[in-house]
């Protein structure tokens, strides 16, 4: 009995034995294993915050880099506004230019790369645009670049600009500015600004009697986007150049002078009677989709009487409709791209899709007459992305005729530098139906010295059609809506009239 005990004994501690040696490698095991999972969670730690580090570093840089591309941006304006002779014709332009940056507390930071490039048209600068590139120090590998535009402000930021008293019945979207006061009977959805703080509402205006007005005042919506007084535009430092462009299109444009025209100074065709000596005359011009124009040589109009915005006390006849007309040797004339001016001295009748942007001046220096431009028919455009534009400026006044479309679309900037923009008063004997029209639907820019016009109430002259001065009766366009151009606003077709003498930085954007 006792050996058989000492034996179970001894079988005891060698078990003991066993389990402790197997706890221990299984301790050892859980060891190795928490040791290298701590391990991975230690690298991975480490590497995340090493990539936070890293990614916190190429933020700054690319933030210190935006300021770095700005900083370039406003050192090349500073650096034209300081060397205008580049903004005549781009002599003296640098491109590329590396400007370096530095902190005024810290040192340098990094250096932006500006390069510029001038647009041109017929030899003179229309405007720069410029790109900036930033390259911060800390984060060289995170570039960025910024986009400018420098260009003076131009017409075509606007629906309308106006030199005198106006009644806007109709609707309008887009800045609207007169230097005089503003009646706004319309809706509007952008700013409408006034030059004066009152002024006199006569009968012309629908005050009966005569009485001071605020600067603005009306049924229109959008009233609490009306301003007043405010800074005037001035038509004496927005005036054109005539002869400039005159000498512009006779050497690289289109030319058509009295007698004969001209192709970047190579005369088409044989010389002829002269269209320019009075208003019964002149050239009418098609634009084709392909980018060409027709021109014609009109040669007899009919007339008709009507009324004038600048002289109701009187009737006068408007010969604007055409009769005869030649086409003119050449034609249809391509547009030279470098400089994509038509310049008539003498009275022009204005039509069809406009293909580029095109500019058409009529004006003569020379004082036998002050021209018009007539908008006869629909005025297009083949594109609407911004590479397509008319602007058309008249010595004296931009006019709708009697014989137009019905339902009338044009698309443009149109300045009237001495007189007004609009359709005289035909009554319903000497017009018959063409006296009404339903709409006239405008997306541009309305530049008038004088009172625009497009419909007349006859009540406000007195008598109607049918008898006793309907208030219901009307002469022009019964519906009219302008819209402004927001994409020509920034890159409006060759010497379209700016507002400003000053250059500005427009465009801004990140490449």
């Amino acid at each position: 009995m006792t050996n058989n005990f000492r034996m179970s004994s001894a079988k005891l501690r060698s078990t003991n034995y066993v389990l402790r040696t197997n706890s221990r490698g299984v301790t050892i095991m859980l060891v190795i294993a928490f040791m290298g999972i701590f391990a991975v969670l230690m690298g991975t730690i480490s590497s995340y915050v090493f990539q936070q580090a890293k990614y916190g570093r190429a933020l700054f840089g690319r933030e210190q880099a935006i300021n770095i591309a700005e900083a370039g941006l406003e050192y090349y304006r500073w650096f034209l506004a300081h060397n205008p002779s580049i903004l005549v014709n781009g002599t003296g332009l640098v491109s590329p230019y590396t400007y370096p940056v530095n902190d005024p507390e810290a040192g340098a930071v990094g250096e932006a790369t500006v390069t510029a490039a001038a647009n041109l048209q017929c030899g003179a600068v229309q405007w720069i645009d410029l790109a900036s590139t930033g390259v911060s120090d800390s984060a060289p590998g995170f570039p960025r670049t910024l986009e400018a535009r420098y260009l003076k402000s131009s017409v075509a930021e606007y629906s309308y600009i106006l030199n005198s008293n106006v009644w806007q019945g109709s609707d309008v979207v887009g800045p609207y500015h007169s230097n005089g006061g503003i009646r706004m009977d319309g809706a509007s959805n952008s700013n409408v600004t006034s030059k004066v703080s009152t002024w006199t509402c006569t009968y012309s205006y629908g005050c009966s009697p005569s009485q001071s007005k605020p600067g603005i005042f009306g049924a229109g919506t959008g009233y609490n986007l009306w301003s007043y007084p405010a800074a005037d535009i001035s038509f004496e430092s927005m005036a054109v150049n005539f002869s400039t462009l005159k000498t512009y299109a006779q050497t690289s444009g289109i030319y058509l002078s009295p007698t004969a025209a001209y192709v970047a100074g190579v005369q088409q065709g044989s010389s002829y009677s002269s269209v320019g000596s009075d208003d019964k005359h002149g050239y009418r011009i098609v634009f084709r989709s392909d980018g060409k124009v027709d021109v014609y040589r009109v040669t007899q109009t009919s007339g008709v009487s009507s009324i004038h915005i600048d002289n109701t006390s009187q009737w006068t006849t408007d010969y604007h409709t055409i009769v005869s007309q030649t086409l003119l040797t050449g034609s249809p004339f391509a547009l030279p791209s470098g400089c994509s001016i038509i310049y008539s001295q003498a009275k022009v009748w204005l039509e069809g899709t406009v293909k580029g942007k095109i500019t058409v001046i009529a004006a003569d220096t020379t004082g036998v007459i002050n021209p018009d431009i007539i908008l006869q028919n629909n005025i297009n455009y083949a594109t609407g992305d911004g590479t397509t534009g008319l602007t058309a400026m008249a010595q004296h006044s931009v006019l709708y005729p009697l014989i137009v479309p019905d339902q009338m679309s044009v698309r443009g900037i149109f300045v009237a530098q001495s007189g007004y923009y609009g359709r005289n008063f035909y009554n319903c004997y000497y017009g018959g139906t063409n006296s009404r029209r339903t709409s006239l639907a405008l997306q541009g820019t309305v530049v008038s010295n004088q009172r625009p016009a497009t419909k007349w109430g006859y009540n406000s002259l007195g008598w109607g059609c049918a008898g006793g001065g309907s208030s219901s009766d009307y002469s022009g366009f019964n519906t009219r809506t302008t819209t402004y151009d927001q994409i020509l606003a920034f890159s409006p077709p060759p010497f379209t009239p700016a507002t400003s003498v000053d250059y500005k930085l427009t465009m801004w954007r990140e490449q």
